[in-house]
């Protein structure tokens, strides 16, 4: 309904929402009628929320997308790392096999726009570009889930090359509680978050990946909420069974603090039960390690609330 209702620091600091604009970028590929023409299943739809680990069952997920929608690999233009998941790149270093742009972790995300494009007859060669057809649907969608005016909105270029979106955290705070409960958008927009939300809690995997904060959240905390990471200290989570969002920025950038400051705020609203504290407590409460793998210290968040 728009009412702030805590906060620390300040609100309506203006950043990039970096990749937890992920889950609204993926609304129109359901909308559109893509999603079904191309038969995508919850797992794929889960994949285009994704900063994705990079493990094989990503990058098969990112195959079959693409065959699905009869698109080639060399189409995908979000650069080329090794995967996150450190025991994937190191067999595939043992197997002398390079990294491929399935294996970047927005590959998902770019897969699924990429059928977008060619389900909406765009073209496919320049999808990346701010002025695309493509991305300027992409910040109609921004815009009307953030209830902020489209031309407020900051463009950037992500890590990706896509567009890269600045506005309050307020508005992306926002845009996740109409996410959670679209009961005031229209029947094809709510029936998409509906759809994006059920795939990302189905398929927390595909979201981030083995030992990924992202996917423990969804996977430990029974459906309740779903949560996007993104980089440069920024996290969106919407609680599905309240219709609340909520937005953390580290203002250093840096992501050690991201994720004891979302679990610090989930448990001082009392979202999170005992079980699910537990569960959860080296992402609330990480502990320090030296290269012998003793402990020497403890990330503690140390905000407080504020109710408005």
């Amino acid at each position: 309904e728009g009412r702030l209702l805590y906060s620390v620091g300040d609100p309506y600091h203006v950043t990039y929402w970096r990749s937890s604009a992920k889950p609204i970028q993926a609304l129109p590929v359901v909308e559109s009628g893509a999603a079904e023409a191309y038969g995508f299943i919850a797992a794929h739809l889960a994949l285009f929320c994704a900063s994705h680990s990079g493990e094989e069952f990503h990058t098969r997920a990112v195959t079959e997308i693409l065959k699905a929608a009869d698109l080639d690999a060399t189409l995908l233009n979000c650069g080329v790392h090794m995967p996150y998941h450190a025991d994937t790149a190191r067999q595939m270093n043992k197997q002398g096999q390079e990294a491929t742009a399935v294996h970047c972790n927005c590959s998902g995300k770019h897969s699924g726009m990429l059928a977008l494009a060619k389900h909406r007859g765009f073209d496919l060669g320049q999808y990346t570009q701010a002025d695309h057809p493509l991305q300027q649907l992409v910040l109609d969608y921004i815009a009307d889930l953030a209830c902020y005016p489209r031309e407020k909105i900051i463009l950037g270029i992500d890590g990706c090359g896509v567009p890269v979106h600045g506005l309050p955290l307020y508005n992306m705070s926002l845009a996740y509680a109409r996410l959670a409960q679209p009961r005031d958008l229209a029947p094809a927009r709510a029936q998409a978050c509906n759809t994006i939300t059920s795939a990302m809690l189905a398929h927390p995997e595909m979201v981030g990946g083995t030992d990924r904060f992202c996917t423990e959240l969804m996977r430990n905390t029974g459906g309740k909420l779903v949560g996007k990471a993104g980089a440069a200290g920024v996290y969106s989570v919407g609680l599905l069974d309240r219709g609340i969002g909520i937005s953390v920025k580290c203002e250093d950038g840096a992501g050690r603090g991201r994720d004891p400051a979302v679990m610090e705020v989930l448990a001082q609203m009392d979202i999170l039960s005992a079980r699910e504290l537990s569960a959860l407590e080296k992402f609330h409460k990480p502990q320090n390690k030296n290269h012998r793998q003793d402990v020497c210290g403890q990330v503690l968040p140390a905000l407080k609330l504020e109710k408005r």
